[in-house]
């Protein structure tokens, strides 16, 4: 490029293949086509969440307004949202498909993450942690072996109030498969997001309000700097 740049551009064909350079940052001679640019690097982080009502949305708040958009939106990421409303590791929900088989569908086909959340277990209570373990461990190797390179984080079970005695085996079931597996583990049930502010949580006293959405797409937001 240095010899080109102090040519005398007397001859029309060299002043081309300068115009080219300069320009398109390309070798540009007569008679031949430019080279396809090199895709340029993706800047703003790609945030996958794979989960169930908590996740996706549920009665008046819309996926967009859900816990897992509003906390991609505070860390400036692109969020995916996928999963479905009653489904688990284990539990199949009325839609008939388990976490597995929605990352199948709808996630695993597509090009890799920066992050990928896996949040769930509140519809597992009814099934023993030993299927809740199997089942978590069998998802995270089929993301581990299609995605490599994406950060994996687990996040267990979502009650906006006390939680029942069965959830604490799905939580400790996925804090252990986390720890084998290696990837960070958050345990939303640490916190008691109801606690004084009744407007949080819907009247089936289940899912979140919107504002609810907020509170927990702050914690998540603010974990997620820690660890991905």
């Amino acid at each position: 490029m240095r010899g080109l740049l102090h040519r005398r551009l007397t001859d029309p064909a060299a002043a081309l293949v300068v115009i080219c350079a300069l320009i398109a940052g390309c070798t540009c001679a007569a008679g031949e086509t430019s080279p396809t640019p090199a895709p340029s690097p993706r800047g703003t982080p790609v945030m996958m969440v794979l989960g169930d009502s908590f996740t996706v949305g549920s009665g008046p708040v819309p996926a967009w307004r859900a816990y897992a958009t509003q906390a991609a939106r505070l860390l400036g990421w692109q969020p995916v949202i996928a999963g479905a409303g009653g489904t688990g590791f284990v539990n199949p929900g009325r839609v008939g498909r388990t976490f597995l088989d929605s990352f199948l569908a709808e996630l695993a086909w597509r090009p890799e993450p920066d992050v990928l959340v896996i949040s769930g277990g509140h519809n597992d209570r009814r099934w023993s942690p030993q299927r809740v373990r199997q089942a978590a461990a069998a998802l995270l190797w089929q993301v581990k072996a299609r995605w490599p390179r994406a950060t994996t984080v687990l996040v267990g079970p979502m009650w906006m109030g006390r939680p029942p005695r069965e959830a604490y085996g799905v939580r400790d079931a996925l804090a252990e498969v986390a720890a084998r597996e290696g990837v960070p583990f958050l345990d939303p049930m640490r916190q008691r997001w109801t606690a004084g502010r009744t407007r949080l949580v819907l009247p089936d006293r289940i899912h979140p309000t919107a504002e609810g959405h907020k509170v927990i797409g702050r914690w998540l937001a603010e974990a997620l700097r820690q660890v991905a």
